[in-house]
């Protein structure tokens, strides 16, 4: 056994004593006992008795045990839960308050048995989890515990979220790292503070992965009216791997209309879709575990292609013929017919006139409107005219029905002068003369 007087007479606050036990390489439980004394005659403390376990000469880290005053020789239990191959060092150290008195260590001795009066943690497995979500530690004991017992993790003091009680030979105690960050990563350990001794679990590592989010926007492949070809360009990310899935999410540009769909391959076809539309899209990656998914990564921009027209204008109509002038009307249309935002509608028409078939179009501005119509002008009277509506965008085009109007009869022009040829007689004058150069119309009379 080991032994340590340290005479805190005539020190300054703050000087240091250090016992430090061999290395212990622990395939089986077992425990370090040990008697301490901290006492003064003023019954101020002389001074602070911690103790460390160093695993793997790795750093000091924090006390898992002090105490400050005793007036008597006291027995404490270290239950040091350290697996092979991993080795462990316990450090006794004293820390001087400046008042006189003793702080002893003596019969120090490493037990081939577990602890009785402090329980020993099983193997404390690591822990990974993705940013933002809960980290769990399961700090399973042999041993019992009540409630004067002290549990806490070890680096930083997470809370004590739940502890299940088997039986008295067994708990389990579960501490939650809340919203657990990249600055939560590291060694933990679990520990119990018992009325007679401490109980300290290995390490174990808490390791927080950032979800994954691509550094580059996808890239376009093609473009149709109601689909788009992308390549998802998500092998350069920001975060953690492996990725386990990944997701186009798509969305209008203007409205709020967003879809998300599962991808299992580098390319993806994004259908049913408007034409002549804008459309944001966005890869999403998501690696395991819950929290996983990343944000979606830069967008791509980009507009689908107009479509053919759906059909043509309909219920192509007359709404007033006159002698040289028709006014039709259609029922309006949007979108959903023209399939593009870019788009024309054109009156053609045609009609004969000397013996000649005139064919001639004119753009209609009306087409907006929710009663539309269009007036045609400069006509002959008298005349048939066949009149269709023609819609047209990037893409296509498309016909109405074929209308046949005639238009109303106008006053005919005059007799020609000179053909007015008479004939007389001794009781009458004849005449003849040829018809108007237009007669506009059915001739019901001449008058002389």
């Amino acid at each position: 056994g080991s032994f340590m007087l340290v005479n805190t007479s005539g020190r300054f606050a703050g000087q240091k004593a250090h016992l430090l036990l061999p290395h212990l390489k622990e395939n089986d439980t077992h425990c370090i006992d040990f008697h301490y004394y901290v006492s003064s005659k003023s019954g101020s403390s002389p001074g602070t008795l911690n103790i460390y376990v160093k695993v793997n000469d790795g750093p000091i880290g924090n006390p898992i045990w002090n105490t400050s005053i005793t007036a008597t020789w006291n027995r404490a239990e270290l239950a040091i839960s350290t697996f092979w191959p991993n080795f462990y060092q316990v450090v006794f150290e004293v820390v001087t308050s400046g008042h006189p008195g003793y702080v002893a260590i003596d019969e120090v001795k490493v037990l081939g048995h577990p602890c009785t009066k402090t329980p020993h943690f099983l193997r404390l497995q690591s822990v990974e989890v993705n940013a933002g979500q809960f980290a769990t530690f399961q700090c399973t004991a042999n041993g019992g515990t009540d409630s004067g017992d002290r549990l806490w993790l070890q680096v930083m003091d997470a809370p004590l979220k739940d502890i299940k009680v088997f039986n008295f030979r067994r708990f389990v105690a579960l501490f939650s790292v809340v919203n657990a960050t990249k600055r939560d990563a590291g060694n933990y350990r679990c520990m119990i503070r018992t009325e007679g001794g401490v109980g300290v679990s290995n390490y174990a590592e808490l390791i927080v992965k950032e979800p994954p989010v691509p550094i580059a926007p996808p890239q376009l492949s093609s473009v149709g009216a109601t689909y788009l070809w992308i390549q998802l360009n998500a092998n350069s990310i920001n975060g953690d791997g492996p990725i386990i899935q990944r997701e186009v999410e798509y969305r209008t540009s203007s409205g709020s209309w967003y879809d998300i769909q599962p991808v299992d391959s580098t390319s993806y076809k994004i259908g049913h879709l408007d034409p002549d539309t804008e459309y944001e899209i966005s890869v999403l990656l998501t690696r395991p575990g819950e929290g996983g998914t990343g944000s979606p990564g830069p967008a791509l921009k980009t507009r689908t292609k107009c479509a053919d027209p759906m059909r043509g204008p309909r219920k192509l109509e007359v709404v007033e013929i006159k002698s040289r002038q028709i006014t039709i009307s259609w029922e309006p249309f949007g979108y959903n017919v023209t399939r593009c935002h870019r788009y024309n509608l054109t009156v053609h028409y045609r009609y004969q006139a000397g013996g000649q078939e005139q064919v001639r179009e004119e753009v209609s501005w009306d087409t907006e409107s929710s009663h539309p119509q269009h007036t045609i002008t400069n006509l002959s009277p008298y005349t048939n005219v066949s009149i269709k509506l023609v819609l047209m965008n990037p893409e296509g085009r498309k016909e109405s029905q074929e209308l046949v109007v005639q238009t109303d009869e106008d006053v005919p022009s005059a007799v020609p002068l000179e053909s007015i040829q008479g004939s007389t007689f001794e009781e009458k004058i004849y005449l003849q003369w040829r018809e108007p150069a237009q007669t506009y119309g059915v001739i019901t009379l001449y008058e002389v």
